[in-house]
């Protein structure tokens, strides 16, 4: 088990190793491949939440068991309902990179329940402008595959990363409230809301 080997170089190896390149895809973007959550896809994944840059706008870096618990989840999702945050690898290698898709949320707000778009993506993934394309593609799955009239996009409004590729994915901005779930944190606990 790697829970207790958590840093940057192991991240860095992570996101070097090349993956198989025969997966079954759901779906691809140009340079990313959208598909369903394996066992083998923990390890990674709990690297990618335990590193506290990538964690800076969630309440806490997650262990490995909270990592395989959001697998198992999201492989449910998946076969329920027909989508989840995606596992994404990159086209070009096969490296496994982190999360991009879509979410039913049910907390108590006014504007849930919803599906959201959301992503969580390894620090030597950032800057090459993934999470707008795969933001973008899986708004497209989504209202045109699936026949979602409405996805949102929800982040605390410091999270300016996340707003910028919100605006980047061509969503329009309708609300902010705070979060229920981030009540006790006061830096997190305002939320903005971008609709598409």
């Amino acid at each position: 088990m790697l829970s207790s080997f958590f840093g940057n170089s192991l991240l860095f190896y992570i996101y070097q190793q090349p993956g198989n390149m025969h997966r079954p895809y759901l779906f691809t973007s140009l340079r990313l491949g959208f598909r369903q959550w394996q066992p083998s896809d923990v390890a990674p994944m709990a690297a990618i939440n335990a590193d506290k840059e990538v964690m800076e706008y969630i309440p806490g870096v997650q262990t490995y068991s909270q990592t395989e618990a959001f697998v198992v989840r999201m492989r449910q999702q998946q076969e329920e309902k027909g989508y989840c945050y995606y596992a994404i690898d990159e086209l070009a290698n096969g490296a496994f990179i982190g999360f991009i898709g879509l979410s039913q949320q049910t907390y108590a707000s006014e504007y849930t329940p919803c599906v959201d778009v959301g992503w969580r993506l390894a620090r030597p993934a950032w800057g090459r402008g993934y999470a707008r394309e795969g933001a973008k593609r899986c708004l497209l799955y989504g209202h045109n595959d699936l026949g979602m009239e409405q996805i949102l996009a929800i982040a605390p409004q410091v999270n300016v990363r996340s707003l910028h590729v919100m605006e980047k994915a061509g969503m329009t901005r309708v609300g902010s409230f705070i979060h229920p779930l981030l009540m006790n944190d006061e830096r997190l606990k305002k939320c903005v809301v971008y609709r598409s």
